[in-house]
């Protein structure tokens, strides 16, 4: 049973001090402390402990082992989109970031995939690192944001990012950034816990009611969390869709509920209740292990909330672990055999 984890995030482990070369500030470096730990620094303020599997591919795979996950899916930590960044300047810094991850898939290739990153503020140049990623790095999608820079992904002007990606083949991950709300939550964690699941519902929102799909059926989209908020809201938001299709309907005509089974989701809701619920909505071919490795809020036993999930099929389980997502990346497990 090949198991494919498609939500771990990754960084080198020394990031050049892109505020000395750009001139202004705001980006991440790492600071080693000791050969396994690091501290994520903004400038000179303190961002987050690191412990050295977020760099280190052999670290990575000691876990893999220990927890039995064949393969990981690796993209860049949110923090690192640059969207706010001068755009020539989120384009050096994605290509960098591409590099590193492409790196690790190329020494590890039956170990690893990679998503790239994109300067998603300037589409023509987005467009062009995409093709650069599927084209001389080979990687297999990319990893976006749930708005950028708080502009929702319905917006027309990424219809040639969207259009891009479905000529490439190239599957999106849809990760929330920049929490909505976040002035009003200081205490509790509450922007990982409140705002994350309603930033992916936001996403999903504006890309049903915008017609994203309509027009871009070729894409295969993927979105971080289990869709976020969206799956328990999904009555409430088609109701308003059915009673104020004057304020819902305006950019397409189709009911939200037509477009569950289009896009796929990660298996992150912590709780056996809420996978069974997402399966029957989403449909069991729609669900991929993800685990938001390696950091605490995400399963810190990968693959035991499939495994452990009761009155599911061996079958079921068996999708979800692994080949549901290779039909998100258009892959074959041949690819990660070693004879």
């Amino acid at each position: 049973m090949l198991t494919i984890d498609i939500h771990t995030h990754i960084m080198p482990a020394v990031i050049p001090r892109w505020a000395d070369k750009f001139g202004y500030g705001g980006f991440i470096h790492l600071e080693h402390h000791d050969c396994c730990n690091a501290r994520m620094m903004i400038d000179d303020k303190f961002f987050r402990d690191v412990i050295d599997n977020v760099w280190d591919a052999d670290a990575r795979l000691k876990d893999c082992k220990q927890h039995h996950v064949d393969v990981q899916v690796l993209s860049t930590i949110p923090v690192l989109f640059h969207y706010w960044a001068e755009p020539r300047h989120a384009y050096d810094t994605s290509r960098f970031f591409n590099d590193h991850i492409a790196s690790v898939v190329d020494h590890y290739p039956h170990r690893f995939i990679g998503l790239a990153t994109l300067p998603m503020q300037d589409i023509d140049l987005a467009c062009t690192e995409m093709e650069r990623a599927k084209n001389e790095l080979g990687l297999s999608g990319v990893e976006i944001g749930t708005h950028i820079n708080k502009i929702n992904l319905d917006d027309p002007r990424f219809y040639d990012f969207y259009a891009k990606a479905e000529e490439l083949g190239m599957a999106l991950f849809v990760h929330p950034w920049d929490m909505m709300g976040m002035e009003r939550m200081p205490k509790y964690w509450l922007p990982w816990l409140v705002s994350m699941p309603a930033e992916t519902s936001l996403a999903i929102c504006s890309m049903i009611f915008g017609g994203i799909f309509e027009r871009f059926p070729g894409l295969r989209v993927a979105f971080a969390h289990g869709g976020g908020s969206f799956p328990m809201t999904i009555g409430r938001i088609n109701h308003g869709f059915e009673v104020r299709p004057d304020l819902c309907a305006v950019d397409n005509d189709k009911s939200p509920y037509q477009y569950l089974g289009d896009f796929w989701v990660d298996s992150l809701v912590h709780s056996y209740d809420v996978l069974k619920y997402n399966m029957g909505l989403l449909g069991e071919d729609k669900i991929c292990l993800g685990t938001d490795y390696p950091f605490p809020l995400g399963e810190l036993e990968p693959g035991q909330l499939i495994k452990n999930t009761q009155g599911i099929s061996k079958e079921a389980k068996r999708k979800m672990l692994g080949t549901n997502a290779l039909k998100w990346l258009n892959l074959t497990a041949e690819r990660f055999t070693t004879s």
